[in-house]
């Protein structure tokens, strides 16, 4: 059977995991192609103006691969993957947002409810629904679950080196990985949802226009889960959602490693949990004397304003080194 994968939001830290698995149970993965305006304008059209653009550009992802005639599509319910956190309400309530948003899907959903206390979700009972609908044997399910889990450890082994997603992405079926060098004269940290930073459509292609011009960048998914987790034990507070404590713990250990010349936070206008956790990272630059900078993406950026601000923001960092 064809099974469709959008290829947004989480594709970019889970699909390595989800695609495995699917193989791994004979069938065929269909992914929809990299981000295009074409996509972007027909998500917009199939959501409501005041939605994030991450979720009016998961729709577009839809909307083609419905064109693609797929027998199902592959969206799961994202509800924990760490205790006392859960995730965005955009992720609880997402394959009920498409099955409202296109009727023509009922019945072709797989939507296995992701309910965990560990981000390793290779666990029998968070695909439940996929072993249902595609008739599984539980023997079937852990089997497949256990090569599909040893094949994203690598692909997160490979972030942590200093790979950027999508160049681990590229390299996690190979059967060596060449150690990763920095070359860059300045290092940013580079903070932000996986899905605003490595959809090269939205973020422009931030990342690796910042390594063009000799920077070297660090993300939160390159840092071992014991750095984030220090930082974020040291907050009065946690905050409700997983992967924003991750930035957050991120970002703290980027303002204290001295390494660090500077932080770019990329967010997408209309994200809820980014107002509050963009302005808690901003008031903590005076705090660390650190430069900080918001770049704000929706539908309607233009790459020469973002282009403008990064390099910018990076002959500043390279003054005050000099200077410094």
């Amino acid at each position: 059977m064809k099974i469709g994968v959008p290829r947004a939001l989480l594709y970019y830290y889970y699909f390595p995991l989800w695609q495995k698995l699917l193989l791994c149970l004979g069938h065929e993965v269909v992914v929809s192609p990299e981000t295009n305006k074409e996509i972007v304008d027909l998500g917009v059209k199939k959501s409501v103006p005041e939605i994030c653009v991450p979720i009016k550009i998961f729709n577009g992802h839809v909307e083609n691969l419905l064109k693609k005639n797929v027998d199902y599509l592959f969206v799961p319910r994202m509800v924990s993957v760490e205790k006392g956190c859960t995730f965005c309400p955009k992720f609880l309530g997402l394959p009920d947002m498409v099955r409202s948003t296109f009727p023509e899907l009922e019945g072709k959903l797989i939507s296995p409810k992701i309910e965990m206390n560990s981000e390793i979700i290779a666990e029998p009972h968070c695909y439940q629904e996929l072993k249902d609908v595609l008739n599984l044997s539980d023997k079937e399910l852990r089997k497949a679950l256990k090569v599909a889990k040893k094949h994203w450890l690598k692909f997160r082994s490979i972030s942590k080196k200093g790979y950027l997603i999508s160049e681990a992405l590229d390299l996690v079926d190979q059967k060596t990985v060449p150690p990763f060098e920095n070359q860059g004269d300045i290092t940013i940290g580079l903070i932000g949802y996986v899905y605003d930073i490595y959809d090269e459509f939205v973020s422009m292609n931030v990342a690796k226009r910042m390594r063009g011009l000799g920077v070297n960048v660090v993300t939160f998914e390159m840092l071992e889960e014991r750095i984030i987790d220090r930082e974020v034990k040291q907050m009065s507070k946690v905050l409700f959602w997983t992967f924003s404590n991750k930035i957050f713990g991120a970002g703290m250990h980027f303002y204290r490693n001295k390494r660090v010349d500077g932080i770019i936070h990329i967010t997408a206008f209309g994200c809820g949990p980014d107002s509050l956790l963009g302005k808690m990272l901003e008031l903590d630059s005076e705090k660390f004397n650190k430069p900080f900078m918001t770049v704000r993406v929706d539908e309607h950026t233009g790459e020469t304003h973002l282009q403008t601000r990064i390099e910018a923001f990076i002959d500043m960092l390279r003054k005050k080194k000099k200077k410094g």
